[in-house]
């Protein structure tokens, strides 16, 4: 089944049926994360999206150490092992467009050479089986200040453009797309542009004979961004009417920590992107692993050699200075220990998804898992556990539980 068609599906079941669904599309920066979420599928017969950025999965592996081949394998490999429908788990890309990986920026790539570097990697998304691509191409690096509206139509149709001719050269049948963003430097979060974007979105697929490929998502700003968890459900009710006749919805970004998920299904959204939130899950079981070992320790000093994870875990987000680009403009110029103690610690949950792979942090936790299982039967299920309940919350608030029969009636 196309997202696509999901998406019409939805629209239908609330316009006749007043049914109210929300697909939720879980961002896999680790493999627990990606785990956990296959689990809840499966747990609550329900599908699921996984949003992937070009930071997260990429030719060159990412942070996350995956091609996108091989996160495609990774979603059969836990799909097998918790007898998930794999038809009903749907991988995707997340913010697909020129500059939109970080190391474009850091190696200040033309834009000839990013939009190339983003066409292949896109190629190989189709080759791996990837179901939606969020086409994003509000970012150029050259310009100041948002890009004109007719630019993004350009390069989006641009880029649509190039991924069917390379579906249809691979013999793939269709898949579905994703268009616009919530970020203010994209130019479309005023309602009068978004407007605008839609009409010469889809006179341009129409001049371009792409209306097969007319989007089953439109990102707008709801009224979520990093620092803020309040939902906008009066502007998704605005934005509704506006994409539901072209049988599209809004989806949401930054849904992590949402005070009101609940509002989400209830304003016609169709879906909504947590990625950080689940980080900061992981992050929060593995504090509780090391309070146990700190335990154990403490009872007898000589049976075990303390992991210090959380040791490596901060040297590793620390060296990577991703970290840098959430400084606030009093914070800019100091170190990471000379911010405030919980400056440091939302730095670490939210910078941890970067360096998980990195062999000391590996290193770290397989030590960590070794000194608790004599009384834990399992710690990395204790983990993928507390990941569980945290995406188990949207699934609920989304109205998501036993809905795959309906979605195939």
């Amino acid at each position: 089944m196309r997202i696509k068609t999901m998406i019409e599906r939805i629209i239908d079941l609330r316009e006749k049926r007043q049914l109210q669904i929300c697909l939720l599309a879980v961002c896999p920066n680790s493999e627990a994360v990606l785990e956990a979420a296959v689990r809840v599928a499966a747990d609550n017969a329900s599908p699921m999206l996984f949003a992937a950025t070009l930071n997260q999965v990429d030719l060159d592996g990412g942070y996350t150490g995956w091609t996108p081949a091989e996160f495609v394998g990774k979603l059969d490999k836990f799909a097998a092992q918790y007898h998930a429908d794999r038809a009903m788990l749907f991988p995707c890309l997340d913010h697909g467009g020129p500059w939109l990986k970080d190391l474009h920026t850091l190696q200040r790539l033309s834009f000839e050479e990013t939009f190339s570097a983003v066409k292949r990697s896109i190629t190989a998304m189709l080759e791996a089986g990837y179901q939606l691509l969020h086409i994003d191409p509000t970012v150029d690096r050259t310009i100041d200040g948002p890009l004109p509206v007719a630019l993004v139509v350009e390069r989006s149709l641009d880029l649509i453009e190039h991924a069917e001719a390379e579906r249809i050269r691979l013999g793939l049948p269709p898949i579905s797309y994703e268009v616009g963003t919530e970020e203010v430097h994209g130019g479309l979060v005023d309602l009068s542009n978004f407007r605008e974007f839609l009409r010469q979105l889809y006179a341009g697929l129409a001049a371009r004979h792409l209306e097969d490929a007319a989007p089953a998502f439109v990102v707008a700003q709801v009224g979520t961004d990093l620092h803020t968890t309040f939902f906008d459900r009066n502007a998704a009710e605005h934005l509704y009417p506006l994409v539901a006749p072209y049988r599209a919805l809004v989806k949401g970004h930054y849904s992590d920590w949402v005070d009101n998920p609940g509002d989400y299904s209830a304003a016609g959204m169709g879906g909504a992107n947590v990625g950080p939130e689940f980080t900061a899950a992981e992050f929060e079981a593995l504090q509780a692993l090391t309070r146990r070992e700190a335990d154990l320790v403490r009872l007898d000093p000589a049976a075990i050699s303390p992991s210090r994870f959380f040791d490596h875990l901060t040297g590793a987000v620390d060296a990577s200075n991703r970290w840098q680009k959430w400084l606030q403009p009093e914070e800019q110029g100091l170190a990471l220990r000379e911010l405030s103690p919980a400056r440091q610690e939302w730095m670490l949950k939210t910078g941890a998804r970067y360096v998980w792979t990195a062999p000391e942090v590996v290193a770290a936790r397989a030590r960590l898992y070794d000194n608790l299982r004599p009384i834990m039967a399992d710690p990395h299920r204790y983990v993928v556990e507390w990941i569980a309940a945290a995406i188990d919350r949207y699934v609920v608030a989304f109205h998501l539980f036993n809905t795959i029969d309906l979605f195939r009636e």
